[in-house]
């Protein structure tokens, strides 16, 4: 069953990030609003962002609000923040496979893969 998962480490401080709005959009090709949810203190969704019943082949933004995070954590972020909102373009091909797509943010940079 295909699905969209995500989870946000904060590496700056070593610890999962909690409290970070995550937003999809479908680029069909206008940018269409799917979902949003917020990371638990896991860093994780409480479920997937996209489901099976939900889930079609093409391009995706997952848009991460990682600058409202940091501002609730560090007291001397610059405004405004080097990282604000993180947005993630992917795409999906196959609509029966697990699509996991993890970020790895600190107030200074970012990086993402495909995960499992």
């Amino acid at each position: 069953m295909g699905r969209l998962t995500t989870h946000v480490l904060d590496t700056a401080h070593g610890v999962p990030a909690g409290g970070v709005v995550v937003i999809l959009y479908r680029l069909t090709p206008e940018r269409k609003h799917v979902a949003a949810a917020t990371t638990n203190d896991d860093g994780r969704l409480d479920a997937p962002i996209l489901d099976a019943g939900e889930i079609r082949a093409g391009t995706y933004e997952l848009v991460f609000e990682a600058g409202d995070y940091f501002r609730n954590r560090v007291a001397d972020l610059p405004d405004p923040p080097f990282v604000d909102e993180v947005v993630i373009r992917f795409g999906i091909a196959d609509t029966d496979a697990h699509y996991h797509v993890p970020l790895l943010v600190s107030p200074w940079s970012y990086s993402t893969y495909r995960g499992s």
